[in-house]
């Protein structure tokens, strides 16, 4: 019988627990000390620690000096003072998850249904990392690189716990498969995992879909609707585009990640959110505060933990290993398998892949079904040299491949020399200019250049091609703006 032990000083706050967790059939004990909790995990290491940190003979986090307790218990903060920092703090040394009192019977029984040894998540994770070498990805991710060794890292350390993952980085770089990474390696993997982008979900509908509504909430609303928080209970919900949500819509999710509670749209009753949350953005995440594209309390409340994306040009070394699992993929559900030549691979380490791993997966498919033999030469594959001092540059700025658009200012002698030298046409911008008038300046300047093919400038932008839909739609609406008021 799976056991817990509770510590905590407060007589009346501990009787309620014990009860609540003994009618999840778990056996209780209690200590009101670090002495008589120490004690206790020596007669029976518990498989869950229900830790208040204020206690009459110290603070309860001296508890995770035990490696003992680490390894085989999974521990739970409980405090009666809501301190992100203090949760923060107790989570990166080995806390699973942590409650405030007084305790939400629905979140309690979560943590309870979760319950799972340390050591269990950990051996998992390094029989992922031992295998890496041989097999080539770890978890739904995939490459050898040291910027990917390092994504690996940090998802090994963040997913099993319950601290909230803001993911950033360029369109197509795989920022889905990361949280979902995540959510395989979590203690929440048996519920949920549900994906929402919220740059492909009408201004109108977003809220209904993300909250849900009641019968009778607005017109066309004919019957109850579960938004996504209720549909991912007990797993993860990640939020794509994040910064493409409405602003107001941003408020009523930072009062849901504060407090755990969301109303349906049209109704009065609070339901509880048991969902961890993964946010994600292709905009560079102060760049989007200053840009009044999102609220910065929000992303303080998400960016607990951030993971930086590398775009496919920083690890060109792992094309070939992508490449050949799409192929193999691809022939696997076409019945017909095809291999690379040696010249078909090195050609496509030699391109610069701006729109990343999604626009490796469609050239490679496009490159099977044309080839009519069994082989996949570099004909009908992509051509470009990469430049080696371009490879590190930031999608847009100097590295842009030929015949692109570059941005200076009109302080450009100032400048360091790789982006002085850039050919073709450009950009110029005054100094004091804002990111968002940049921006702006730039997608428009590059779409013209290439004579409005919305597929290729989204592609050389690095940005799916729902935003830049976004993007033209706000411009022409800033554009009309400004002319009623003229």
């Amino acid at each position: 019988m799976t056991h817990a032990l509770i510590v905590d000083d407060d007589v009346d706050s501990v009787a309620t627990l014990q009860e609540l967790i003994a009618s999840e059939k778990f056996t209780v004990s209690v200590a009101h000390t670090l002495r008589d909790a120490r004690r206790h995990i020596a007669l029976q290491q518990p498989d869950v620690v229900l830790l208040d940190l204020q206690l009459p003979d110290g603070n309860g986090m001296e508890l995770f000096s035990d490696p003992q307790l680490v390894a085989n218990s999974e521990v739970v903060l409980i405090t009666g003072h809501a301190s992100l920092d203090t949760s923060i703090q107790a989570l990166r040394l080995g806390a699973a998850d942590y409650l405030v009192k007084p305790i939400n019977i629905r979140q309690l029984q979560g943590v309870l249904s979760r319950v799972m040894k340390p050591a269990a998540l950990q051996a998992e994770v390094a029989d992922l990392r031992s295998n890496l070498a041989n097999s080539g990805h770890f978890g739904l991710l995939w490459g050898r690189t040291p910027p990917m060794q390092r994504i690996y890292e940090q998802i090994s350390r963040v997913a099993g716990t319950s601290v909230s993952v803001f993911i950033n980085g360029e369109s197509g770089t795989g920022k889905e498969l990361v949280a979902q990474t995540v959510h395989d390696l979590s203690r929440r993997r048996k519920k949920p995992f549900l994906a929402v982008n919220c740059g492909a979900i009408s201004p109108n509908l977003i809220e209904s879909e993300i909250f849900g509504h009641e019968k009778g909430a607005f017109t066309g609303a004919d019957k109850q609707h579960e938004g996504f928080f209720e549909r991912a209970s007990g797993g993860t919900l990640f939020l794509d585009e994040l910064t493409e949500m409405p602003l107001e819509l941003q408020v009523k999710l930072l009062r849901v990640l504060e407090t755990g509670r969301f109303m349906r749209v049209g109704s009065t009753v609070s339901i509880d959110a048991d969902v961890r949350v993964i946010a994600a953005s292709n905009r560079p995440l102060l760049q989007a505060v200053q840009a009044g594209k999102l609220r910065e309390d929000l992303l303080y409340r998400l960016n607990v933990f951030p993971i930086e994306m590398p775009p496919l040009r920083d690890r060109l070394d792992d094309v070939p290993l992508l490449a050949e699992h799409f192929l193999i993929g691809i022939g696997s559900k076409e019945g017909k398998s095809k291999r690379f030549t040696p010249r078909a691979l090195q050609q496509l380490q030699t391109y610069r892949w701006p729109g990343n791993v999604r626009e490796l997966r469609n050239a490679v498919q496009r490159a099977y079904v044309m080839a009519t033999g069994d082989t996949v030469d570099e004909q009908w594959l992509p051509r470009g040299e990469l430049n080696p001092a371009d490879s590190g540059s930031p999608q847009g700025g100097a590295g842009v491949p030929a015949g692109g658009s570059g941005v200076s200012s009109s302080g450009s002698a100032a400048m360091p020399a790789a982006q002085a030298e850039v050919s073709g046409p450009s950009v110029v911008m005054p100094l004091g200019s804002s990111m968002a008038q940049v921006e702006k300046a730039f997608i428009l300047a590059t779409l013209q250049h290439y004579k409005h093919h919305k597929e290729q400038t989204a592609a050389v932008l690095g940005i799916s091609l729902k935003t830049l839909y976004n993007r033209l739609k706000e411009y022409a609406a800033e554009d009309a703006a400004a002319a009623d008021n003229a």
